[in-house]
């Protein structure tokens, strides 16, 4: 089943309210998925301050700042932070550099975010716990999205949850199933592609970091899946400046978003909205199939 909630904040007044809005509406969709979540936070400069990059971790190991500074030579500002199973991880490095130096002390680690705008935990459990241990109402930015989770592809496991992170400051969360996902995971296997899970949305999220590294916008990507993948889905995407939303051409997976001159908002069911401001003022509509809504910073 799965649900999916995502906050685009227009008006910077909001930012300070980004994690308690998202937290209201990640409970309100807590029925459509009570065995797993992810949240993904951008503009959070408390966990990712400006002029580092963050990574997102999977598995912990004894003596990280440590071991991260040996790989990181002149690199002193290292800082680690523990959630639950996921492990954020800072420094004053680009983030391609700062994700290395983490598989390469940490190689039995898995990387779920990676960017310098972006923050992901990713845990097993209910929704309103891991918020809890997250602490997501304290968080600040600009854009952010959840995932609860019914698992039925893949194991409940905190690498199989959602988001899916696999390019910098990208994320995917996925409602519905894929039928044709193995067919297209060979193919990426064979460009080179690593894959952290047997979760379908991972190869879709691997599919569309792919386009974006071809140079195609949030938009275009999302159409080119569109022409690859079979199968029932609502997806949310979001980069460091771009949200978007897809169905797929029957579009039978619930989604409803809502415009509004402050912020847009977009979630399985109407009551994850209900608690934003001005939602009275808003424009509410459930997206059409086989079209892509596509909003920029």
């Amino acid at each position: 089943m799965c649900g999916i909630v995502g906050l685009h904040l227009r008006d910077a007044e909001l930012y300070p309210q980004l994690g308690r809005l998202l937290e209201e509406m990640l409970v309100g969709a807590t029925e459509r998925g009570p065995d797993s979540a992810g949240i993904a936070v951008y503009g959070d400069r408390s966990r990712c301050p400006d002029g580092h990059s963050a990574v997102s971790v999977l598995g912990a190991w004894a003596n990280p700042v440590a071991d991260l500074r040996q790989v990181l030579p002149g690199v002193a500002d290292v800082d680690v932070r523990r959630a639950g199973a996921t492990t954020v991880i800072t420094a004053p490095v680009g983030p391609d550099a700062l994700a290395a130096a983490v598989r390469a002390v940490a190689p039995d680690a898995k990387v779920v975010g990676i960017g310098t705008d972006l923050v992901v935990y990713k845990d097993v459990g209910h929704p309103g716990d891991l918020a809890k241990a997250y602490d997501l109402a304290s968080a600040t930015g600009w854009q952010a999205l959840a995932h609860t989770r019914m698992a039925t592809e893949s194991a409940i496991t905190p690498e199989g949850s959602h988001p899916f992170s696999v390019g910098a400051d990208q994320c995917l969360v996925h409602n519905g199933s894929f039928s044709n996902h193995a067919t297209i995971r060979r193919e990426l296997r064979r460009e080179g592609v690593v894959f952290d899970s047997e979760n379908d949305t991972e190869v879709a999220a691997r599919y569309v970091a792919a386009c974006l590294a071809d140079g195609d916008d949030l938009e275009k990507a999302l159409h080119r899946l569109g022409g690859e993948f079979d199968g029932f889905y609502t997806l949310l995407v979001t980069t460091a400046d771009g949200f978007a939303v897809v169905r797929d051409e029957i579009a039978c997976k619930p989604a409803i978003v809502a415009e509004h001159p402050r912020w847009v908002a977009m979630a399985s069911e109407f009551r994850s909205l209900a608690g934003l401001p001005g939602l009275s003022e808003a424009t509410i509509f459930e997206p059409e199939p086989g079209r892509v809504y596509a909003w920029q910073r």
